[in-house]
């Protein structure tokens, strides 16, 4: 599927937060948007997936633009994990899971949709856990599973709004290369919200950089991530290394912002 942004803007009230956003993707890949906060990555991809509707500009998939698809064809389009899940029912993971499995429901579906989530949950390796309690799971199984449901729902895109904010390094960096590695098996193009500019860089095969409600730069990990760019939109000093062919950010001091008059 063939995502498309065309001259994106969204304010809230009268306070501008996107503005000429363009930009095109397609193909099965792990794509990230970085940027400091407030410069309206969530706000991106609220306005992909119809949360917000933008105040000028289009968002097409596949030649159609979002407005005119409905509530549940784009479920089946487009996935979407919240940064985070407000789940407070004491629900198994599989019942959890299939709830992801909505938008395909019918009378005699739900031998099918269990086959799709037990899938999901082999995908993950988190085939174990399917009788446990949802809420009784640790932070690094709670986000693969919220992950599962995402994926359960067969999406060609799939939305993540910080996925591993609440996990240490080593689910880090596990659930992004899991990220990657999905989007091949697939067939999903996947966009990511990451903080984490060393993880982001090492798995993603393209990087969106955004500034000041624009989207700065994009590209691969290499042509985006460099000590100019990181400069101009975090506003610190960096050195930028080659580690296994991936950039790699050193950081070194925050860049001095001028006085204000």
């Amino acid at each position: 599927m063939q995502l498309v942004i065309d001259d994106l803007a969204f304010s809230y009230s009268s306070v501008p937060v996107l503005k000429d956003v363009s930009l095109s993707l397609d193909g099965c890949k792990l794509v990230s948007i970085l940027g400091p906060n407030g410069v309206g990555k969530s706000t991106l991809i609220h306005c992909i997936n119809k949360i917000l509707k933008p105040t000028r500009g289009c968002v097409m998939l596949d030649g159609e633009d979002v407005k005119d698809i409905s509530v549940k064809e784009m479920a089946k389009k487009v996935g979407y994990v919240p940064y985070m899940a407000n789940d407070t029912f004491p629900l198994t993971v599989v019942d959890t899971v299939l709830m992801g499995r909505h938008p395909y429901s019918s009378w005699g579906s739900l031998n099918d949709d269990l086959d799709a989530v037990y899938d999901a949950l082999r995908s993950l390796g988190i085939s174990h856990l399917s009788m446990r309690i949802f809420n009784e799971l640790s932070a690094g199984q709670h986000q693969k599973v919220v992950l599962a449901r995402g994926i359960v729902q067969e999406p060609k895109i799939l939305l993540l709004d910080e996925p591993t904010s609440n996990l240490d390094v080593r689910h880090q960096m596990e659930v992004t290369a899991l990220l990657k590695k999905l989007a091949v098996e697939k067939g999903i193009l996947i966009l990511m919200i990451s903080h984490d500019i060393n993880i982001a860089a090492k798995y993603s095969d393209e990087i969106i950089m955004m500034h000041g409600g624009m989207i700065y730069a994009t590209g691969t990990p290499k042509e985006v991530i460099t000590p100019e760019n990181l400069g101009t939109v975090y506003g610190v000093e960096c050195d930028v290394i080659d580690c296994d062919g991936h950039p790699h950010v050193i950081l070194k001091e925050p860049l001095a912002v001028p006085d204000e008059v």
